[in-house]
């Protein structure tokens, strides 16, 4: 993991990616939030052809969120514009960055995909759009992978030359820092980190929740945002965050809630955990948790990180199992919970986090719902501990954490 010379962080999963489908005929579809870095991976992919041998003139490049482009927002435009600039009998490669800007931008994209050497690439960073709107109109036809702000693994390698004794101080620089990308060229100056996140998560709110859901009391949406995110970890519902909102004073009903509720999960803010009952194999529908997608704008919001390191660390794990590919759900047993049931190809590993069981009775807590399932599947317990981080309690597998986050490198 090496900065370029223009201080790019490779992003070497994500461009393995780009890499194994480069002239598929198939649509390569790039998700993410706001400022995760899909177009610096853009530019880092476009590098790489160009270092290749491919042509300047074979790569037509728009990213629609620079005024430059605003014109090209209407398909017939855009679909001209990139006509005129195709190459004949040479591979084009077109990049679409945020198209979900362009109203129609199926058509466009629909008749580029059965043109002859064309190599298309898009991104856009609204989940509601990905899942709509590329699922019913591409059907078939497009390849997606969804890209999340640095890992830890990727943070510690761009900044550390990986001989550090002790990952604690990398994994509080970490938090402290961000995961975005571009803090990491801030200098680690709080203030400019936390005056870029406040800012972020004001382009996040008005442009991807309030714009699109139309919402006229911004304040009680960010009264949610607060509430969610003060109680990271805890099991949730509509019904509860109306109630306790109404409470403190405010007038909304549980349906609103759940309206804002699932704009801030296409946002791509908010991820929304739900819970699955481990004997009987199904998904319960009451009561979920909730996870930021960084723990440094989580602890900016509300203010009481040194409180609640436990919850973010367990944040930061669920995030790492998403990137992995990943589906997971809270563990629910007759008596007590696990916290990540993760499933992949048929397969599921459960996951214990921690920060420290050095405690006989926390290592004992910990261990009670993983020796309650019966099964074969892998059982991890994940702690920040370097005593004992390589323990095995028939068959659970205790980790240290900072390390198994940088497995992912």
């Amino acid at each position: 993991m090496i900065f370029d010379n223009t201080n790019k962080i490779q992003r070497q999963g994500y461009l393995d990616f780009l890499r194994r489908n480069r002239n598929r005929p198939i649509v390569k579809v790039v998700s993410g939030i706001r400022r995760c870095g899909k177009s610096t991976l853009f530019r880092l992919f476009k590098d790489e052809l160009l270092s290749e041998g491919v042509k300047p003139e074979q790569i037509i490049s728009i990213n629609f969120e620079e005024l430059e482009y605003e014109n090209l927002r209407d398909y017939h435009a855009l679909y001209q514009y990139i006509l005129e600039r195709m190459q004949p009998d040479e591979m084009n490669y077109i990049f679409l960055d945020e198209i979900q800007h362009v109203d129609q931008f199926h058509r466009v994209v629909d008749s580029l995909f059965v043109k002859e050497n064309t190599d298309l690439y898009i991104t856009g960073s609204n989940a509601y759009f990905m899942s709509s709107d590329i699922a019913t109109l591409l059907t078939g036809r497009y390849v997606e992978i969804q890209m999340l702000p640095l890992s830890f693994s990727e943070f510690y390698y761009s900044k550390y030359d990986g001989n550090q004794y002790s990952l604690i101080p990398a994994y509080e620089s970490y938090l402290r820092e961000s995961s975005f990308p571009y803090t990491q060229q801030l200098g680690g100056e709080d203030f400019d980190i936390q005056e870029y996140l406040r800012g972020l998560y004001n382009t996040l709110l008005l442009h991807d929740v309030v714009a699109r859901l139309k919402i006229s009391d911004v304040t009680i949406l960010q009264d949610i945002v607060r509430y969610i995110m003060s109680n990271i970890g805890s099991l949730l519902s509509p019904n509860k965050i109306a109630n306790s909102l109404v409470s403190a004073g405010r007038k909304i009903d549980n349906k609103t809630v759940e309206r804002y509720l699932q704009g801030l999960q296409d946002s791509l803010l908010l991820y929304k955990v739900n819970r699955y009952d481990v004997r009987g194999k199904e998904l319960l529908r009451i009561n979920a948790k909730y996870y930021c997608v960084d723990a440094t704008l989580r602890n900016l919001l509300v203010g009481n990180a040194s409180r609640d390191t436990g919850y973010i660390l367990e944040n930061i794990v669920f995030l790492e199992l998403i990137r992995r590919g990943y589906t997971v759900y809270i563990g629910q047993l007759a008596k007590g919970e696990i916290d990540f049931v993760a499933q992949k190809a048929g397969v599921t590993e459960y996951y214990q986090v921690s920060e420290t069981v050095l405690d006989p009775n926390t290592l004992n807590r910990e261990l009670a719902p993983l020796k309650a399932v019966q099964d074969q599947y892998p059982k991890f317990l994940l702690t920040l501990d370097e005593l004992n981080k390589n323990a095995n309690y028939d068959g659970i597998q205790q980790r240290n954490v900072l390390e198994w986050l940088l497995e992912s490198y």
